[in-house]
């Protein structure tokens, strides 16, 4: 009986080629769309994990800081909350630390008369104390000490980046939602113009005494196999710009920092299966509507 069903549904795709590749294709651009913000939203979300994990607070001593001082300035640091490890960076080190990362731009240093960095202390957190207002107070208490000329910390930029990537997230919610119901209106209207040319071959079927469910599962199979077909399309669309763009990365400015990685086999399948609930929900509609007639 399944077997007959699913050769229904093909016959119907062939002789309404032009509305299933509408309907085709709708379904692929909309769940393109949603599987690109969520694989945006997972590769963003383990870039900024990786950031947090490396936070540190960078403490810049004044210029007439007595290194006899140093010891003491380090200690009463590793005294506040949240504090990890202190260690002292001089303006030597940092200044060959900076040519040795900026090679290919080494005539910026050759008419350098003094040394323009300052002395720093690295400061890093332990894990339990990187987040928002628990960096803030530590940065506030270690730039209110006399010897220190400016404090900078990675989070503060952070904290912008996730505010924006907070409300772009909610954007991604609102535009998958709108793709979806999209979708699901375009599948309805698809089989609704099937059922319509399909009309006289339903009534009879219907008079001969054919159970409801014999003439409504050839319809919801065309909008499943819509559905894992539009969902099939979007994936491998996306696993294309996925790829050309990691390997970008790789070869690019980001090589080994973190990894760009794709949807896990779980979340793939859930695509696949929204994809699916799309085609079977616009069948549904459109089938109720129709038969309530």
């Amino acid at each position: 009986m399944i077997i007959l069903f699913f050769k229904r549904a093909l016959k119907d795709f062939r002789n309404n080629r032009l509305l299933n590749l509408i309907t085709l294709l709708t379904i692929s651009l909309s769940i393109l769309i949603v599987s690109a913000f969520i694989l945006f939203f997972i590769n963003t979300s383990e870039i900024m994990n990786f950031w947090k994990k490396g936070l540190r607070v960078m403490a810049y001593l004044k210029s007439d800081f007595p290194p006899s001082q140093l010891t003491a300035l380090s200690g009463q640091i590793q005294t506040l909350p949240a504090v990890e490890t202190v260690r002292f960076i001089s303006k030597e080190t940092a200044l060959n630390q900076l040519k040795s990362q900026m090679k290919r731009q080494a005539s910026l240093f050759e008419n350098l008369d003094k040394n323009p960095l300052p002395d720093a202390l690295e400061i890093q957190l332990n894990a339990k104390s990187q987040s928002w207002e628990k960096v803030e107070v530590l940065a506030t208490q270690i730039e209110a000490l006399d010897a220190v000329q400016e404090v900078e910390y990675g989070q503060r930029w952070l904290g912008r980046f996730t505010q924006i990537f907070n409300l772009f997230r909610l954007t991604g919610y609102t535009m998958c939602g709108i793709f979806f119901m999209a979708a699901v209106f375009i599948v309805a209207n698809t089989i609704r113009l099937v059922i319509y040319s399909r009309r006289d071959e339903i009534e009879i079927m219907r008079l001969v005494g054919a159970a409801e469910h014999f003439i409504k599962i050839p319809f919801y199979f065309q909008g499943l196999m819509q559905g894992a077909a539009g969902a099939g399309i979007a994936l491998a669309v996306l696993f294309m710009a996925y790829w050309s763009m990691a390997s970008n990365i790789e070869q690019g400015f980001f090589s080994g920092l973190f990894n760009v990685r794709f949807l896990s086999p779980l979340m793939a399948a859930l695509i696949i299966l929204l994809s699916m609930l799309v085609g079977w929900l616009g069948s549904y509609i459109s089938l109720k509507q129709y038969l309530k007639r």
